[in-house]
């Protein structure tokens, strides 16, 4: 296992968010969590890559503790993120953008695996177009694709991915699957963060349902399909 997320408890200030959360990645995996608004699926997220500190429980990856770790400790440890905001530098230009997810390794990755900037312009060719231009002038689509590009930059083997859809037209969500499946390929794992599960159906092969800060399913698409009353029950609105 790349990542074993073991009976963690979460809190915002006094509010239990995470209640036992527990969840596995095998190396190479594609795994969704899925659920309804504030459930807990960001805040799983946060408290892998560090930005909040689990009360209780373990986060092991590749076997080493990431609880207690600093969001730059993780990151150089091979843990990337593409948060919900996308949280670019408007006063930046697409490519410097791009510069500032590079981020220092203790193990150098090799060449033939190494994100570099063309890669990026060879995967995004928008980007490439918009090299120049400033981050407040790209469009939702273009701006997903830059923090998705960025997060590259930093050669992360695990990559946590929160709501990558979320607001795009419909021909920038078909790019976007074809990018993440395009990244999974690659050898990266991924931990993708959905509500939508008939999107998510199409990348992941494990799926983990959240409802009130616990896990309520785990299993295969093939599983969640069958389950009507689950889908029912946590998914459809």
């Amino acid at each position: 296992m790349i990542l074993e997320v073991k009976e963690i408890h979460s809190y915002y200030g006094k509010s239990h968010i995470l209640q036992g959360v527990s969840i596995n990645l095998e190396q190479g995996g594609l795994v969704c969590l899925l659920g309804r608004n504030g459930v807990g699926k960001t805040t799983t997220l946060k408290s892998i890559i560090g930005m909040v500190k689990p009360a209780e429980g373990s986060i092991l990856f590749k076997g080493k503790e990431m609880v207690g770790r600093q969001p730059y400790e993780i990151a150089r440890l091979g843990i990337g993120i593409v948060p919900e905001d996308r949280r670019i530098f408007p006063s930046l230009t697409v490519h410097e953008n791009l510069l500032m997810g590079i981020v220092k390794r203790p193990k150098e990755v090799s060449n033939k695996e190494r994100w570099s900037a063309d890669k990026i312009y060879d995967l995004f060719p928008r980007l490439k177009e918009r090299m120049k231009q400033k981050g407040r002038h790209l469009s939702g689509g273009e701006q997903q694709m830059l923090t998705m590009g960025r997060t590259l930059m930093g050669n992360p083997e695990l990559i946590l991915i929160d709501e990558p859809t979320e607001g795009l037209a419909p021909k920038i969500v078909a790019l976007v699957t074809e990018v993440l499946l395009a990244i999974h390929q690659s050898g990266t794992t991924l931990l993708l963060v959905e509500q939508n599960y008939k999107s998510a159906i199409k990348l992941a092969k494990r799926f983990y349902i959240l409802s009130k800060g616990q896990v309520v399913f785990e299993g295969g698409g093939e599983t969640l399909i069958q389950e009507e009353e689950i889908r029912k029950r946590y998914l459809e609105v």
